[in-house]
């Protein structure tokens, strides 16, 4: 079926798994989409921390040449970056239709700024090689936190959002490229 409404999920799993959650120590929830979010956050650590592939998906982000000369496969890399990253996708996708119980086409398509914005607030270079997968998740926090603030003002249209997400963007963006102009040849190797 091919269609841009909302596509209600009627079967019990759906409802089993959006109902799931964990009572933490006093007034606390862990739901199963943080559930999920977390052992993905552990996944992704490893395999950036402890892997031939992380290291060289960290090389191949440095410097392409340099990474070809240590013998990275640049290709077989590169393709497996973005099944990777497919894959998370695909996950988030899944995750957000059944805590929803509805599919919606069109639920994640301004969420690109958003995922940028966490990547840069969490200190990864945009130029490459720099980065951690914890600092992803730090950058998010970041904007949830900026969003929580801007709803519950009130008297802020939810547009400020993305406009505060790309200053943020913008300003971290500008400050990378004062500092490597600052530091020189030396700041870039």
């Amino acid at each position: 079926m091919v269609t841009l409404d909302a596509v209600p999920i009627r079967h019990e799993w759906a409802s089993l798994y959006s109902g799931f959650r964990i009572e933490l120590p006093g007034r606390g929830l862990l739901r199963s989409s943080a559930m999920v979010m977390l052992a993905s956050l552990a996944v992704a650590i490893f395999v950036a921390h402890f892997t031939r592939f992380g290291a060289a998906v960290y090389a191949l982000g440095g410097d392409r040449e340099s990474a070809r000369l240590m013998g990275v496969k640049i290709r077989r890399t590169t393709v497996l970056v973005y099944a990777t990253g497919g894959i998370y996708a695909a996950l988030a996708g899944v995750v957000y239709a059944l805590y929803t119980k509805s599919g919606y086409p069109l639920a994640g398509s301004t969420l690109e700024l958003s995922a940028i914005a966490a990547v840069v607030l969490g200190g990864t270079l945009l130029s490459g090689g720099v980065g951690t997968v914890a600092g992803t998740l730090f950058g998010g926090l970041i904007l949830g936190l900026i969003s929580t603030l801007i709803l519950f003002n009130g008297s802020l249209n939810s547009a400020w959002i993305l406009i505060s997400s790309g200053a943020l963007v913008f300003c971290f963006i500008a400050l990378h490229r004062i500092l490597l102009t600052s530091l020189g040849p030396r700041g870039t190797s």
